[in-house]
């Protein structure tokens, strides 16, 4: 890896315009000029227009839907970085697309989020910074520094504010576990449940029980992503079967697609929590609440540029 300028050059792809301007203004450093277009063909045109030579360089890019757009992108503005012989590039991907497929669990499969790690790491990338990966151990796919941040200081903060009596945190299913625990030790310790449940199918859950009581509790379901929306919506039902009273979603990724939209707006829930990892979809959830998590971003970027601690902000929420 090159040694780092005293200087840091922001550069966005298309994906998330809207969080890498929040992560700039929040850092005071404007984003770097760069074309990020098409040729009439499809295929990406990309050209920064400013010297980055030496320079500590972020890409800020999450690889959400259109998910080969995007990472395509990713990977073509390492390169051009590295070609333009940046000082260090991170990859900053607020959202990482694939991780759900971490490992072959049926035979004649790939293990994608693998693939991802290498291509972005072949590209020139020196370091990653990745929010909620869906599966903690896809750092170890990489051979560069990771920097996995987690959005329960965020999201946390915005279960806090809405003042729940007496709140039980929620597993949609027993994966979950270790992250439930963490949202019920920064809730005074408060008790825990977790709903089990059997997949059938990438789309279909069919729902088991809940271990734990949730008989007139408030719960809060927590969970890293909603993406066709089956898993948490299924928990949400089962524990108002089981007699829970105030129900609050609170995820990360709100990928939303396959009409998870309208599988949540049918929910006898009050709010669903979820960050801006991903730009918002066209139309969402009712009673949907975003919290940005630029702040949380803009302090990472900040501290791996000072070589300074970035577990520190596991447990504080930035502003």
């Amino acid at each position: 890896m090159s040694t780092h300028s005293e200087k840091i050059t922001l550069i966005a792809g298309n994906a998330h315009r809207d969080l890498a301007g929040a992560i700039s203004r929040h850092l005071s450093i404007p984003l770097a000029s760069a074309h990020i277009g098409r040729f009439p063909d499809g295929e990406i045109d990309i050209k920064v227009n400013e010297d980055i030579r030496g320079t500590d360089c972020f890409v800020i890019q999450p690889t959400c839907p259109p998910v080969q757009e995007n990472w395509v992108e990713l990977l073509l503005l390492l390169d051009c970085l590295r070609r333009a012989s940046a000082g260090r590039i991170t990859a900053v991907l607020p959202y990482y697309g694939y991780a759900r497929k971490d490992r072959k669990d049926e035979g004649r499969v790939p293990i994608s989020a693998k693939v991802v790690a290498n291509t972005l790491v072949g590209c020139g990338a020196d370091r990653v910074l990745a929010l909620d990966m869906h599966a903690a151990q896809i750092q170890g796919f990489f051979d560069v520094p990771v920097d996995h941040l987690y959005a329960k200081p965020v999201l946390l903060s915005a279960i806090k504010r809405l003042n729940i009596d007496n709140p039980m945190i929620v597993s949609p299913d027993v994966g979950g576990i270790k992250m439930a625990r963490s949202y019920a030790k920064g809730l005074d310790n408060c008790d825990l449940a977790i709903v089990d449940k059997r997949r059938i199918s990438g789309s279909q859950v069919a729902v088991e029980h809940v271990i734990g009581d949730v008989e007139g509790r408030n719960v809060v379901i927590v969970d890293d992503m909603i993406s066709t929306g089956g898993s948490i919506t299924e928990a949400a039902r089962i524990v108002r079967a089981h007699g829970a009273k105030q129900i609050v979603l609170a995820v990360t990724h709100a990928v939303l697609v396959g009409g998870a939209v309208d599988k949540i707006d049918n929910l006898p829930i009050d709010r669903v929590l979820m960050t801006d990892s991903i730009p918002p979809r066209e139309r969402m959830p009712r009673c949907a609440e975003v919290i940005s998590i630029a702040p949380l971003i803009a302090r990472a970027i900040a501290n791996i540029h000072r070589n300074e601690s970035v577990s520190s902000l596991f447990e504080e929420a930035p502003v």
